[in-house]
């Protein structure tokens, strides 16, 4: 019985925190989050930047500039280019389903490519939280190069009042689930493999995969997002087959969008950045995938 009552007791308290928590949770959230919708504004241009940085970066383009960025209407922004530029739509769709995932409040948006000239949808498509209710279509199609003006429309979140910016409900909300969450479940264990260091030695090549970059002979090499996570693979079991499945999977999948030619065109592009180093290289093997052979 005493027992009984202690367990009791202790879930009271354990209760009564919870509660605390969402109570101060809205409270703060009430009085430290105006000017919370400026804030927000200025991040996603930012990310919105950075879009297009890469976007001119994947087309070979790292000297001409990205124009600022429009605010066109509530929720609606406008990338532009100081020249004419060609893009890849599967890129595009990659680079900004990575970097807006660095906005919790931009999950869902439609992305439509115009021409500066006719002002007509070149590609488009939409991107949802749910990702049953993402639509993809022409893609695989690299676009001729041209003007082109890039209009991201983000869904409204709904959580912000029009007037005084106040947050409501949204974030205690979250905190009060999220704070749940952390309690119940059990923290993941430490993969095999998860390797302590982001720098790699392979042959007389130094792969930094948190700076995303190659030195050869102190020679600096630039690497992409997917270049360097396709690498990364490699680096970590080097001289082991890699099958061709596991990498479309661990590229493309968790974005969303498989591309059956894109990890060859990958793959490509980086046997071109390592073949300073004839003893590491890339090779194909027939039926099963790709090794990253290092010569001792």
């Amino acid at each position: 019985m005493f027992e009984k009552q202690k367990l009791l007791k202790g879930k009271g308290r354990y209760l009564y925190g919870l509660m605390l928590l969402l109570l101060i949770s809205v409270i703060c959230g009430a009085f430290s989050m105006s000017g919370g919708n400026d804030f927000d504004s200025a991040k996603k241009e930012v990310l919105l930047r950075r879009i297009g940085h890469e976007l001119l970066l994947q087309s070979g383009d790292s000297t001409s500039r990205v124009l600022p960025v429009k605010k066109t209407a509530e929720n609606e922004y406008q990338i532009s280019f100081e020249n004419n530029f060609t893009f890849q739509p599967d890129s595009l769709v990659n680079t900004t389903r990575r970097l807006l995932a660095k906005d919790p409040l931009a999950s869902d948006y439609i992305v439509n490519v115009r021409n500066c000239g006719s002002n007509g949808v070149m590609f488009g498509y939409a991107i949802s939280g749910n990702e049953k209710d993402n639509i993809i279509a022409c893609s695989g199609r690299v676009q001729p190069k041209a003007c082109y003006v890039i209009n991201i429309r983000f869904k409204p979140t709904g959580i912000i009042t029009a007037k005084n910016g106040y947050l409501l409900g949204g974030l205690p909300f979250l905190a009060f689930v999220g704070f749940i969450f952390l309690r119940s479940v059990k923290p993941r264990k430490v993969l095999p493999n998860a390797q302590p260091t982001r720098i790699f030695t392979l042959g007389s090549v130094l792969f930094d995969a948190q700076e995303r970059r190659l030195t050869i002979n102190k020679k600096i090499i630039d690497l992409t997002g997917t270049e360097t996570r396709l690498l990364l693979i490699f680096a970590i079991s080097p001289n082991e087959i890699i099958e061709r499945t596991r990498l479309q999977k661990e590229i493309w999948e968790d974005e969303g969008v498989i591309v059956g030619r894109s990890l060859d065109v990958f793959i490509s592009k980086l046997r071109k950045k390592i073949e300073f180093d004839p003893n590491i290289k890339i090779t194909v093997i027939r039926g099963k995938g790709y090794k990253l052979e290092i010569s001792s």
